[in-house]
C-alpha cells in the first residue's frame, strides 16, 4: 500500500513538473491528505496495538477506512487532472472542479482519520491508565 503510494505520488510530482495548472494543484493537494490521512491511520493503529481496547480498535479501522476514502478521492483528483491536462476548455473546466471537489473530499476523509487517530490514543491513554 505505502509503496502504490510512493509510485502514486512520484507520477503525480512527474505530472506537475510537466503542466501545472488547477486540477494538478488540486490532485496535489489530494495527495497530500492522503498521505496526512494514512499516516493518521498509521498512528491510530500502533495506539490500538500498544492498547488494544475495543474503543482504540474501532478508532483505528475509523482511521483506517478514512485513509482509504482519501485515498480514492486522491485517484479521483489525479483522473480530473489528467483529463484537465488532455481535454478541451469547456471539458477542461468541468475536471477541474472535479479535481478540485476531490481534493475536497480527501481533505475531509484526511481529518476525519485524524480525528479517529486521536480517539485511538486517548482510548489506549485511558486503558493505559486504568491499569
Amino acid at each position: 500500500m505505502k509503496f502504490t503510494r510512493t509510485l502514486l505520488a512520484a507520477a503525480l510530482v512527474a505530472l506537475l513538473a510537466a503542466c501545472s495548472n488547477g486540477a494538478q494543484d488540486s490532485a496535489q493537494d489530494a495527495q497530500k491528505s492522503a498521505d496526512t490521512a494514512q499516516q493518521a491511520a498509521d498512528t491510530a493503529q500502533q495506539a490500538a496495538a500498544q492498547a488494544p481496547t475495543t474503543e482504540a480498535v474501532q478508532a483505528a479501522d475509523q482511521a483506517k477506512t478514512a485513509a482509504s476514502a482519501a485515498g480514492q478521492a486522491a485517484d479521483q483528483a489525479q483522473q480530473a487532472a489528467t483529463a484537465a491536462s488532455s481535454a478541451n476548455n469547456a471539458m477542461s473546466d468541468s475536471a477541474k472542479d472535479a479535481a478540485s471537489n476531490a481534493a475536497n473530499q480527501a481533505d475531509k476523509a484526511a481529518d476525519a482519520a485524524k480525528d479517529a487517530a486521536d480517539n485511538a490514543k486517548d482510548a489506549a491513554k485511558a486503558a493505559s491508565s486504568g491499569h
